[in-house]
C-alpha cells in the first residue's frame, strides 16, 4: 500500500441515541458529568430475574422519525439506526436525499438485529398458528433492516452491508467504512452500529452466562470499569451513525471536520466463545495493526478509549494487552470506559465509542471512568477515575473487544492540513 498516496478519511458528521440523550450534544454532556444511564428495567418484567437492570434509551419516540405504521413494522434497531443516522447526516451538512446516491455508502452493523420481531412472531405463532403472524415479522428481524432503512432514508444508491461480530460491530464498521473510501468505492459513507435488545431473552441468557452485573439495589453503582468490585456487564441500547468523507470531497464543500479516521485494524482470538484470551494476544493484534496501518508508533497515543465493560476477566486482559504492547507509555496515556455510564451496546458499543473519542479529540476533555472506587492490582493503570480531565489529545485509539474473539480498533487523529503518512 502507497501510505502516501491513499485517499484521507474524514469525521465530517456525528450522531448518537444513547440511554443518556437522544442525541449527541447530550450524551457528551452526560457523559463529561459523569451520569450513569443505567437504572431498573421498565421495557418488560423482570422481576423474576437475577439481573433487573439495563441502560435503556429513555423517551424515544418513533413516530417522530417514521409513520405510525412504520413504527409498527420495523424493529427497535432500525429505528434507533434512523434516528442516529438522521442526526448525522445534518451534522455534516448533507442534504437528503444525498446529492451523490451512487458515490455515498452505508454500512451498519447490530450484534442481533431485530431479535425482539422473531420472539413476537414465534410466540404469535404457536398462539393462533401461521394466521396470527404479519407479513414484515422476517422482514424486521433480519440484521440488514438497519442498513436497509438507512440507505433507504436517504436515498444512497452506492455499497451497503452490515456488519456483525458482536460487541466489536460498531468499531469494525466505521473501520470498513473508511476502506471504502480508501480503495475508491465510496466519497460519503455512513458508518456505525445499532442495537435495541433490551429483552428478556437477551438478559436472561447473559445472566445465565454470569455476565451480568446483579447490582439491583443500586443500578447507578453498577457497571464499574478497572474496580476491584466489579461483577459484570450492564446491558444496553442505542445508536451511533458517523459521516465518513473523503478528505478533499469534504474540503471542496467546506465541511467541518472533526476529525481523521487514520487506522483500522480487526483480529481474532480463536480462543473461546465468551472468555477473551488471557494473554490478551488478540487484543494486542488489533491494537499493533490498526497503529501499523495508520502509520504511528505507540508512544504518540495520548488516549484510549477502552472497551471497559466491568467484567473480571475482560477488564484485567484489556489492561494487559495495553501493557504489553505499549510499554512503559501504558503507564502515561490516558484511558477511560464510556460503559461506566452507557452500559454495553453490544452492536452499537463502538459507533458510540468513536463518537465519543472524536469528541474527546475535539473538545480536549476527557471524560471519567465512573464508579472506580476500589483499585484492582491486576488493573493498575490511568482510567481517569470520577471526574473528567482535560487534556490535549492529538492521537487516540478506541478499542472493542467481543464475543468470539472478534478484536476491532480504530486509530483517530485531530485533523491537520499538514498530515502525511509515509
Amino acid at each position: 500500500m502507497n501510505y502516501q498516496a491513499r485517499p484521507r478519511v474524514a469525521i465530517t458528521g456525528l450522531g448518537a441515541v444513547t440511554p443518556l440523550a437522544l442525541n449527541v450534544e447530550g450524551t457528551w454532556e452526560g457523559l463529561v458529568n459523569g451520569r450513569s444511564g443505567v437504572a431498573l428495567i421498565t421495557q418488560f418484567d423482570a422481576s423474576d430475574l437475577p439481573c433487573r437492570i439495563a441502560a435503556e434509551v429513555k423517551g424515544f419516540d418513533p413516530v417522530q422519525y417514521v409513520s405510525f405504521k412504520d413504527a409498527r413494522r420495523m424493529a427497535r434497531v432500525s429505528l434507533l439506526a434512523l434516528a442516529a443516522a438522521r442526526e448525522a447526516i445534518a451534522d455534516a451538512g448533507l442534504s437528503t436525499p444525498v446529492p451523490e446516491p451512487e458515490r455515498t455508502g452505508v454500512l451498519i452493523g447490530t450484534g442481533m438485529g431485530g431479535f425482539e420481531r422473531a420472539a413476537e412472531a414465534l410466540e404469535l405463532y404457536r398462539a393462533k398458528g401461521l394466521r396470527g403472524v404479519g407479513p414484515f415479522a422476517f422482514l424486521a428481524c433480519v440484521p440488514n433492516m438497519p442498513a436497509y432503512h438507512v440507505g433507504l432514508d436517504i436515498q444512497a444508491t452506492g455499497p451497503l452491508s452490515t456488519i456483525v461480530s458482536a460487541c466489536a460491530t460498531g468499531t469494525q464498521a466505521i473501520g470498513e467504512g473508511a476502506e471504502w473510501i480508501r480503495r475508491g468505492a465510496a466519497d460519503v459513507v455512513l458508518a456505525g452500529g445499532a442495537e435495541g435488545l433490551v429483552h428478556v431473552a437477551t438478559v436472561g441468557g447473559f445472566a445465565v452466562l454470569r455476565g451480568l452485573s446483579l447490582r439491583n439495589h443500586e443500578p447507578e453503582r453498577a457497571c464499574r470499569p478497572f474496580d476491584a468490585e466489579r461483577d459484570g456487564f450492564v446491558i444496553g441500547e442505542g445508536a451511533g451513525v458517523v459521516v465518513l468523507e473523503e478528505l478533499e470531497h469534504a474540503r471542496a464543500r467546506g465541511a467541518e471536520i472533526y476529525a481523521e479516521v487514520l487506522g483500522q485494524a480487526s483480529s481474532a482470538d480463536a480462543f473461546h466463545p465468551a472468555a477473551p484470551d488471557p494473554d490478551g494476544a488478540g487484543a494486542v493484534r488489533a491494537m499493533r495493526w490498526a497503529l501499523e496501518d495508520a502509520q504511528v508508533d505507540p508512544e504518540q497515543v495520548d488516549y484510549i478509549n477502552a472497551h471497559g465493560s466491568s467484567t473480571p476477566l475482560n477488564d484485567a486482559t484489556e489492561t494487559k494487552a495495553i501493557k504489553t504492547l505499549f510499554g512503559e507509555h501504558a503507564y502515561q496515556v490516558a484511558i477511560s470506559s464510556t460503559k461506566s455510564m452507557l452500559g454495553h451496546l453490544m452492536g452499537a458499543a463502538g459507533a458510540v465509542e468513536a463518537i465519543v473519542t472524536v469528541l474527546t479529540i475535539k473538545h480536549g476533555i476527557i471524560h471519567p471512568t465512573i464508579n472506580y472506587e476500589t483499585p484492582d492490582p491486576a488493573c493498575d493503570l490511568d482510567y481517569v477515575p470520577n471526574m473528567a480531565r482535560r487534556a490535549e489529545v492529538n492521537l487516540a485509539l478506541s478499542n472493542s473487544f467481543g464475543l468470539g474473539g472478534q478484536n476491532a480498533c480504530l486509530v483517530l487523529g485531530k485533523y491537520t492540513d499538514s498530515r502525511h503518512q509515509t
